[in-house]
């Protein structure tokens, strides 16, 4: 199995629609990229603790690719907004691919070319790509939270 971190607004909506796709084996909301350890979502809800909110794939890449999996994370936001998607506003809501290796970041980043030159998009991409450090699991109610609460509790997906 491999990992992949991604952070696309709202980690609720983002976690349920990465689970559609055969060979993610699972997923796990959480907060990364900041300089407070193991913060809770209050914290990070409160824009100032650096963290994204992001959610950690398990796939078993002999089924699916990385760059498959940026490919999906690109279809499932507005990667051209900055700070923000829809109604969620602040930096923890950014758009951020977190790398574990040089490979990943070499995919991530011939894809936000690749996506660029597509056109699909009228603003620029904003997408950050950045070197993952410790990523601090979510609260046991954020955890599949669409699965649990349905569809209308987020915008995405």
């Amino acid at each position: 199995m491999a990992t992949a971190i991604f952070g696309a607004g709202c980690f609720w909506g983002v976690e349920a629609f990465f689970e559609k796709f055969e060979g993610v084996t699972g997923t796990t909301v959480g907060y990364i990229g900041g300089h407070l350890e193991n913060p809770s979502y209050e914290e990070v809800k409160q824009g100032d603790t650096g963290h994204a909110e992001a959610v950690r794939i398990e796939y078993n890449p002999a089924v699916i690719t990385y760059a498959k999996l940026v490919n999906i994370f690109f279809e499932a936001h507005d990667p051209t907004q900055v700070n923000r998607q829809g109604i969620d506003v602040g930096h923890q809501y950014r758009s951020v691919i977190f790398y574990t290796d040089a490979s990943q970041k070499y995919i991530a980043e011939e894809k936000i070319s690749e996506w660029s030159a597509k056109g699909v998009f009228k603003r620029p991409i904003a997408t950050q790509v950045e070197e993952a450090s410790s990523f601090f699991e979510a609260e046991e109610h954020h955890q599949k939270y669409i699965q649990k609460h349905g569809s209308a509790a987020c915008s995405i997906g």
